[in-house]
């Protein structure tokens, strides 16, 4: 079992800079892959990035070069780090698990606010 518990959100300015925080706890071993998700009101949750447990790495095209996945193994802990935050990224942002059986795993989520 794993339990995902994300933190850093917040209210941040346009153009601002938020680092958000997935711990696990548990078995985080059995996770192959993680992932960053958002969801804005009134619409669908959408892949933000993803991280394997090798290390490789990919961001949706709509962050990319302002957003960076990243992982510490010594500290269960997987990071989203957002730089140049517009209005259009306010969300409740959710970070996922998945086993190498296939299950996942979420998280509470946490909200991000843009705004001035």
């Amino acid at each position: 079992q794993v339990q995902l518990v994300e933190s850093g959100g917040g209210l941040v300015q346009p153009g601002g800079s938020l680092r958000l925080s997935c711990a696990a706890s548990g078995s985080f071993s059995i996770l192959v892959a993680m992932y960053w998700y958002r969801q804005a009101p009134g619409e669908q949750r959408e892949l933000v990035a993803t991280i394997t447990a090798g290390g490789g790495t990919n961001v949706a095209d709509f962050v990319k070069g302002r957003f960076t996945i990243s992982r510490d193994n010594a500290k269960n802990t997987v990071y989203l780090q957002m730089n140049s935050l517009k209005p259009e990224d306010t969300a409740v942002y959710y970070c996922k698990g998945i086993s190498l059986a296939g299950r996942s795993y979420w998280g509470q989520g946490t909200q991000v606010t843009v705004s001035s």
